[in-house]
């Protein structure tokens, strides 16, 4: 007899996940340690201190704000935060009623405000990169999943709402 959690393991995703490519918050991390090394190993830029550390500070503490709204709303609705399990719900209501992604444009928001509050150009210059990541492995994978779980009412709710903001 196997032990129910013995049917999946991290590397291969359960049959009724998105199974994306990357776990997001991995993705953002890796991203920009990289490019944290790459300006401590090659500097390129730097920013103008006050501006970017004020933009940096409010820009951290708005997607922070986002990312706890986000991850409680889908508390409430008892559903998995975590990609690589099953969506319980489909969730419509608070920051799901302006953004399909809130969850995301709160990462993107944490790792701008990093790279502007450590100075740091590289993360920056590697954005666009790890945004395409985030679209074709992640994004894409989880509106494919979406749409056959949930029909219709996923059909209904991707015109109203946008992707990102």
């Amino acid at each position: 007899m196997s032990h129910p959690d013995s049917e999946s393991s991290p590397a291969a995703p359960a049959a009724d996940t998105a199974r994306v490519l990357v776990f997001p918050p991995l993705l953002f991390a890796a991203t920009f340690a990289l490019g944290l090394v790459l300006q401590w190993a090659v500097p390129i830029g730097r920013l103008p201190p006050l501006p970017a550390r004020i933009a940096g500070g409010v820009l951290l503490l708005a997607s922070a704000a986002l990312a706890r709204w986000s991850r409680a709303t889908l508390q409430r609705a008892g559903t998995n935060i975590n990609p690589n399990k099953p969506t319980l719900a489909l969730v419509t209501d608070g920051p799901f009623g302006y953004s399909r992604n809130p969850l995301y444009v709160a990462g993107l928001g944490l790792y701008v405000a990093g790279s502007l509050l450590f100075d740091a150009t590289w993360p920056l210059v590697l954005f666009l990169p790890m945004v395409a990541v985030l679209q074709w492995g992640v994004i894409a994978r989880e509106e494919r999943y979406l749409s056959k779980k949930f029909g219709a009412a996923y059909e209904d709710y991707r015109p109203r709402v946008r992707r990102w903001l």
